[in-house]
């Protein structure tokens, strides 16, 4: 790397160093002392703040970075010779914006690095700083700080899982709330080292991967802040970034002083001993700065016109995401910001994969338009640091750009909304679901069998955070997220849920059936279905939200994981215990390669579509259906599958005669059912009893 003198003031003294430039951004510890890097294309003056407490008032020190002196372009650099890992930073700015910015630079308003790789503020979660409704710190001690990290940590010999993406089990979970409720029983409810308490579990279960909602550093209080009516709610989900390089600090038992770092790596390494994966549920759509009239945290005070797209006024933010503002990411700054990040996670936390939340704004160019060929998707795609990270989009935005089946580069997944809505549609009951069932069922073709994808492109999930949980699903008709605040407006209006009869809670022992058996039909259906399953965290229990289909807000029993339904519905863990180990037993169930003719309207080698009577189902019409999966090594490409598998689902409220084909192998088997004691033995053909509502499998050895 080159090497540039330099010269620069530190307290009133000329000093001759030498830096190597570029130096990456953010602060990062030399010896001796730290170098400091920033970007800021139209700033005039930069000053760096050093504190050595994070809740100090004034700085310790502070050094204005020269023009002359102290920048290259459009990057601002200083080394401290005195300065040290521990110590808490912030920076002010001056200049004159570009024409229309909604505010001029400020230099009494204090600014965060964006490439902090700590940050710290509120001692613990919640707090408010006894700061009145409606106000937010512009500086001073209760303004959060970047810290100067000691970024030495005994990976010891850990190593990624690996685990490829058709082996995959995902499990969405929140991870303050997989452990807030005293249920629990972990030492530290809510944070990293909590949820490090219930790894035996999550093993126990047989998932490959948590994806965990956001962990970077957001603020739970903004709706405090905001004072609006939700001023005694908090943002429960985090989906409001403050600094995309930083664990959440207030996840952490204790947080003032940079342990979410350590913390965070702690619970990766325990994670991946126990040869689970972490994927992050990551949010650059938008930034905890919100719209016209929004806090300043750290990109409105350095370069808005760069971070954000903006209305042609100048003034006003573009707002794609529903938040408020929508992050400019294809600008190559931005850009550069982004993969920054990224790689960070990777090489620093070791990190696994990324779910990206409303993805498809990175198809949108500074102006809002859908660009043919995003150059961020595909730069993260092709970046060689992140190659063996799992990429999963949320494939829309909130202005009604859908991309589910057309996002645009092949290494990404995508969360199939289509899976979730045909599933749910065919076990509720009714005419007409069956195709789009099968269609789901076998990987999705009609989405990505094209360009030479593959059924991994397909992230099938019935529920996630966003919506009904999966007994709430077979309980409600309508979502009730009153405790919102507002008006129960807010939530997806088409849930296709189904209540049995009663909205809620009943002690009607056949309903309490019926749901149960629901929730077990629509597991198993998850990890019967070609592609890549994700289960969100309780529904193996049957954990309600009260009927909650947006408990974005409610940091509270709505939300948090109760573990005593664990016990309560123990028969229902271990029935999706069985149901993971069979899909991880059987390489039918998890084909590189789409079934041939596994559109509905086909038939192929490697799967028979059947209706109850032994002929092709009538798809239009039908409710009840099976399929023979061939268990062929030239079908699955594996050596170790033992059976052919027929997969029989009745939708119908009342029981059938289900007509069972020759096994194509040995006698059949029940390999796996949802009903409550299980069909007749089937023999080697002849009738199979199926009751209403249920699912089975039946294996044919080879």
């Amino acid at each position: 790397m080159k090497k540039l003198i330099r010269k620069a003031r530190y307290r009133g003294r000329e000093e001759r160093i030498q830096l190597p430039f570029p130096v990456p951004y953010g602060a990062h510890v030399v010896d001796p002392g730290v170098i400091f890097t920033l970007f800021s294309r139209n700033a005039d003056r930069v000053w760096l703040m050093l504190f050595d407490h994070p809740h100090s008032d004034t700085p310790t020190a502070e050094y204005e970075l020269r023009s002359e002196v102290n920048r290259v372009g459009d990057v601002w650099h200083i080394h401290v010779p005195d300065a040290r890992a521990g110590h808490y930073y912030c920076y002010r700015l001056d200049g004159e914006p570009p024409e229309g910015i909604e505010r001029g630079y400020d230099p009494d308003q204090w600014v965060l690095d964006p490439y902090a790789q700590a940050v710290v503020g509120a001692p613990k979660w919640g707090d408010t700083f006894n700061l009145p409704p409606g106000v937010f710190p512009k500086n001073g001690a209760k303004f959060p700080k970047g810290m100067i990290v000691d970024d030495t940590f005994d990976w010891e010999d850990d190593a990624p899982p690996r685990v490829p993406l058709a082996d995959s089990v995902i499990y969405e979970v929140h991870l303050r709330g997989f452990t807030a409720q005293s249920s629990s029983g972990v030492r530290h409810p809510g944070t990293y080292r909590g949820f490090m308490e219930k790894i035996p579990y999550l093993k126990s279960l047989g998932i490959t991967a948590v994806e965990l909602m956001p962990i970077q550093e957001f603020d739970e209080m903004e709706y405090y802040y905001a004072n609006d009516v939700r001023q005694h709610l908090r943002n429960y989900w985090g989906y409001s970034t403050a600094n995309f390089f930083s664990p959440n600090a207030r996840y952490a038992t204790e947080s003032l002083h940079g342990q979410q770092v350590q913390e965070f790596k702690e619970l990766v390494k325990a994670l991946h001993e126990a040869g689970i994966e972490v994927i992050l549920d990551v949010v650059y759509n938008h930034t905890a700065e919100g719209g016209h009239g929004g806090p300043i945290y750290s990109f409105r005070g350095i370069d808005p016109s760069i971070y954000y797209m903006l209305e042609d006024d100048g003034k006003h933010y573009r707002n794609y995401t529903g938040c408020g503002n929508t992050v400019n990411c294809n600008h190559p700054i931005v850009r550069e910001f982004i993969i920054d990040s990224l790689r960070h996670w990777v090489t620093h936390y070791h990190v696994d994969g990324f779910r990206f939340d409303l993805a498809s704004i990175f198809a949108r160019g500074p102006n809002g338009e859908v660009l043919d060929n995003p150059p961020i998707i595909e730069a993260i795609a092709e970046d060689p640091v992140l190659q063996h990270t799992k990429l999963i989009a949320e494939a829309w935005d909130a202005a009604g750009l859908y991309q589910v089946g057309s996002f645009p580069h092949p290494r990404w997944s995508e969360w199939n909304g289509r899976y979730r809505d045909d599933v749910r549609n065919f076990w509720r009951g009714g005419v007409g679901t069956l195709s789009g069932f099968a269609t789901r069922l076998a990987g999705s073709g009609d989405l990505y069998d094209h360009s030479g994808q593959t059924p991994m492109k397909s992230i099938n999930f019935i529920t996630s955070h966003d919506g009904f949980t999966m007994a709430d699903l077979v309980s409600y008709n309508e979502k009730h997220n009153e405790a919102n605040g507002e008006e129960n407006r807010d939530g997806d209006n088409h849930n296709h849920s189904y209540n049995y009869g009663v909205e809620g809670p009943t002690d009607d022992p056949k309903i309490r059936a019926i749901r149960k058996r629901q929730v077990k039909n629509m597991i198993a259906t998850l990890f019967l279905s070609q592609g890549v399953p994700m289960l969100l965290a309780g529904d193996e229990f049957f954990r309600t939200q009260k009927g909650s289909n947006n408990a974005y807000c409610q940091d509270n029993e709505i939300s948090w994981i109760d573990w005593r339904l664990a016990k309560q519905h123990r028969d229902l863990i271990e029935f999706t215990q069985k149901a993971i180990a069979f899909r991880k037993e059987h390489p039918s169930l998890r084909r590189r390669a789409f079934l041939q003719g596994s559109q509905p309207e086909h038939d192929g080698a490697d799967i028979t579509w059947l209706c109850p009577n032994g002929g092709e189902p009538n798809w239009d019409n039908d409710q009840a259906f099976g399929c023979l999966l061939s268990g062929s090594k030239q079908y699955t490409g594996a050596d170790d599958d033992k059976d052919h598998l027929l997969l029989l689902f009745n939708a119908l409220d009342h029981g059938i005669h289900f007509q069972i084909p020759q096994p194509p192998g040995g006698p059949w088997y029940v390999a796996l059912t949802t009903e409550d004691h299980g069909p007749r033995w089937p023999g080697k053909g002849g009738k199979l009893d199926m009751d209403a509502r249920s699912v089975t499998v039946l294996g044919s050895p080879h």
